[in-house]
């Protein structure tokens, strides 16, 4: 099933509701990145709210970026996600891995750690972009999320996000939801819905079990209460390309490339995001070096 996320409302409006599969995502980010089992969790809980948060933004060019820093052995998550379905994430050490915790999960705090902060930068296309940052309450990311929706920016919210990984690290199953509570919401409407999230089970064993995003909803909330508004696909999506990393050379300037000239004969770029290699030959860096000096006319 190709990953998808759905839009919702339930309760006659009172609740705004986001859930989605990530498995190809995330499969595609632990290929890329050689993840291992604990790194790969943590990453892909990154990216699935990332990507649920993108979605809640509303211009088409509109995007975020993540960045979780909790101290721990894992080093820094990024992640960036636009509002058309596109996420790509890292790790700063993809091959930590630790045995499963008291709880029989991923040790994914003892991974992140929660001496740290979760920041978002929303780039809006206006002046200046919104900036939000709230400290780790436990390096689970679910609840950091969570924390997130209510400290920064006063919306009352449910996150679950979950990754399974195969016995040969490959990603087997992620997804999640948000759910999030709206201004006059009745008392008894809001404890129906903290009693139906204490009880169900962890979203990731439930995409395993083949739910899709709108049975995610329906399981947290009820189907006869739930009405799916929209469904849109999403996808690991990198924007680099050699151009952009030409684009980057030029910038730095003629007496820096000609360096690159004269010590090495050669570039080499590597995209954090998506692995991917970028060679510039000496023929290559001399046109660049033409290009800056064009460019300072």
């Amino acid at each position: 099933m190709s990953d998808y996320l759905v839009k919702a409302l339930a309760f006659d409006g009172n609740v705004r509701a986001y859930a989605v599969n990530t498995t190809e995502m995330i499969k595609e980010a632990q290929r890329r990145q050689q993840t291992l089992p604990t790194a790969s969790a943590a990453l892909g809980r990154a990216m699935t709210a990332s990507t649920m948060m993108a979605s809640m933004l509303k211009g088409e060019k509109n995007k975020l970026t993540v960045k979780i820093e909790g101290g721990g052995p894992i080093g820094a998550i990024i992640v960036d996600s636009n509002s058309k379905g596109g996420t790509r994430g890292y790790v700063s050490n993809p091959e930590v891995h630790f045995d499963l915790n008291e709880k029989g999960k991923l040790d994914v705090a003892r991974a992140v750690g929660k001496d740290g902060f979760l920041s978002v930068v929303k780039d809006l296309g206006l002046r200046e972009n919104f900036t939000g940052q709230v400290p780790l309450i436990s390096g689970e990311l679910g609840e950091d999320f969570t924390y997130y929706f209510v400290s920064s920016e006063q919306i009352p919210s449910a996150v679950a996000v979950g990754v399974l990984v195969n016995p040969d690290n490959s990603i087997l199953a992620s997804g999640g939801f948000i759910i999030q509570i709206m201004p006059g919401a009745a008392d008894e409407m809001i404890t129906f819905i903290e009693k139906r999230l204490e009880n169900i089970d962890p979203v990731s064993k439930l995409i395993e079990k083949g739910l899709t995003p709108e049975e995610l909803l329906y399981n947290a909330l009820g189907q006869e209460n739930v009405k799916i508004l929209d469904k849109s696909d999403v996808q690991f999506s990198c924007s680099c390309s050699k151009e952009r990393i030409a684009d980057a050379i030029i910038s730095i300037g003629e007496e820096e490339i000609q360096n690159m000239i004269d010590e090495d004969g050669q570039a080499e770029a590597n995209c954090h995001f998506c692995n991917e290699s970028y060679h510039f030959t000496k023929e290559n860096l001399i046109h660049l070096k033409d290009e800056a000096i064009k460019g300072k006319r």
